[in-house]
């Protein structure tokens, strides 16, 4: 059973807890993945009861480097996963089932967390993928992550091309996100965009902060330290729009940075994703 809310849909808008949100007050630090597959993420290796305890002890690290803001922990959960096959809609994308959704939405909510719903979009739009979500988005700690990399074009296969987004499905994403908060009278949503290199978002001088939403900007990749800084100091620091956030793979990342690299960079990073 989901948390207890309001599940009918308001005639007229209630008006979202504008004064009320996650950032800037807070930083935020999250397990990301799907689901029972490994290879997905960290969240595909244990359960949601299994990883709190793992969580809590990363957060108490990033705590003992610095502490101006409380720390607030969360999932990252991948809501629509890429395919390499097309499917019988030839949008080379599945959705995750609503029994994982509705699971990650309930423990977290007990578990004072936040859970982001991630979309890969594959050949939908963002919205197109998204806007499926509002079930889910409904509810005050739940927000959206869009992933533009496996976002392509006609002709093209997510995971063999990499693809992209436009400013203007972020500007997009921002103003549906407005609309659920006001629909459902919940606090400021969060969105939270992936990138990994500058043509991964098209007209990026294009995107603006909203009022209402937090924006944050993830900085995506796997590679060494001196690798994930330069990545940072071309995405983040030489274009900074509102909020920011760094992804770590505990695989990949060889050497891992430690919480003192990663709160040594500027702007401090307001949101760590750890796959």
């Amino acid at each position: 059973m989901l948390p207890s809310q309001n599940t009918s849909t308001p005639e007229a808008p209630i008006g979202m807890r504008m004064n009320e949100g996650l950032l800037p007050d807070h930083r935020l630090i999250m397990y990301y993945g799907f689901p029972e597959n490994p290879n997905m993420g960290i969240l595909g290796e244990f359960s949601p009861e299994e990883l709190l305890p793992k969580l809590q002890a990363q957060k108490e690290a990033y705590e003992a480097v610095i502490n101006d803001r409380p720390w607030k922990m969360g999932f990252e959960l991948i809501a629509s996963v890429a395919q390499r096959d097309p499917g019988a809609d030839g949008k080379y994308i599945a959705d995750t089932g609503g029994e994982w959704l509705d699971m990650y939405t309930q423990f977290t909510e007990e578990n004072d967390m936040y859970l982001l719903l991630d979309v890969q979009c594959g050949l939908k739009t963002p919205k197109e993928d998204y806007e499926g979500l509002e079930r889910w988005l409904r509810y005050d700690h739940v927000h959206l992550a869009i992933d533009p990399e496996f976002h392509v074009l006609p002709g093209e296969t997510p995971g063999i091309e990499l693809g992209s987004i436009d400013a203007s499905d972020v500007t997009e994403a921002q103003e549906w996100l407005l609309d659920i908060a006001n629909k459902y009278g919940t606090s400021r949503k969060m969105l939270l965009i992936h990138q990994f290199n500058v043509y991964s978002i098209s007209n990026k001088e294009n995107i603006k902060p909203m009022e209402g939403v937090d924006l944050v900007l993830n900085m995506d990749g796997w590679g060494a330290p001196h690798l994930k800084n330069e990545t940072w100091n071309v995405i983040i620091q030489q274009n900074p729009i509102e909020f920011n956030g760094i992804k770590m793979f505990y695989r990949q990342d060889d050497p891992l940075m430690t919480p003192e690299d990663i709160m040594a960079l500027e702007p401090t990073p307001d949101v760590i994703n750890y796959q």
